[in-house]
């Protein structure tokens, strides 16, 4: 992984991007980025996505719009959601394959013990 150089940060800079964390903190808020990637979709169809109860996933909403993480337009009764913020899939592709290269290495410290107990 390329190093960057490190930047000096403010507390107020800290406490955004400690409030950016938080907002990506709960599970439903990163099902619902997920049901948004490709395109922007209803309300309606966003619960429908995520499997979830509609009050639960407006909530989510408005927490993710006021983050600046989605956006919304109102056609007629209908509101339609999108990625405001693409960068957050940037940010999730990072965590993901630095899940999947920590859970690659205990694997193989697994593996060898497991195959071990296999010949006994």
């Amino acid at each position: 992984m390329a190093k960057h150089p490190k930047r000096e940060l403010s507390d107020a800079a800290l406490a955004m991007i400690a409030e950016r964390f938080k907002v990506l903190a709960e599970p439903m808020r990163l099902k619902i980025l997920h049901a948004l990637w490709d395109d922007e979709r209803t309300v309606g169809e966003v619960i429908e996505a995520v499997n979830g109860l509609q009050a639960n996933v407006s909530k989510h909403l408005g927490v993710l719009q006021q983050a600046g993480l989605v956006s919304r337009r109102k056609e007629g009764l209908r509101v339609f959601y999108r990625i405001a913020d693409p960068t957050v899939f940037d940010l999730c592709e990072v965590v993901c394959e630095s899940l999947h290269d920590r859970l690659a290495s205990q694997i193989d410290q697994i593996q060898p013990v497991a195959g071990a107990r296999r010949r006994a």
